[in-house]
């Protein structure tokens, strides 16, 4: 009896740690560096103007750490924002087929 007591112990202090920890960002509000719009991107801390239209003229990206690694902005900066953003990759297209050639008809 004493063992299902102490767990339940634990499972309601699990649960109150679990709700007091910040929770993440949902991925629908991250900002994506490859579609954003500049207002969009400068809504970040520390993105003016001429850091979103750098980030718009150096698109596509893989990564979003290629900002720091492209130089774009600094590493202490990609620190604060790094849980606001993504860097979502557009799906590739397939290549078109070609259309079935038409008989002739004689």
């Amino acid at each position: 009896m004493r063992f299902i007591a102490f767990l339940c112990v634990l499972f309601a202090f699990g649960v109150a740690e679990a709700q007091t920890r910040a929770p993440a960002a949902p991925a629908a509000n991250l900002i994506d560096i490859n579609s954003a719009g500049r207002d969009d991107l400068m809504t970040l801390d520390g993105i003016g103007e001429v850091r979103a239209d750098a980030i718009i003229r150096s698109r596509p990206f893989k990564l979003k750490t290629e900002l720091v690694e492209r130089r774009l902005i600094p590493e202490a900066l990609y620190e604060k924002i790094a849980d606001k953003v993504a860097a979502r990759v557009a799906p590739v297209a397939p290549a078109p087929r070609p259309a079935a050639p038409v008989p002739a008809r004689r």
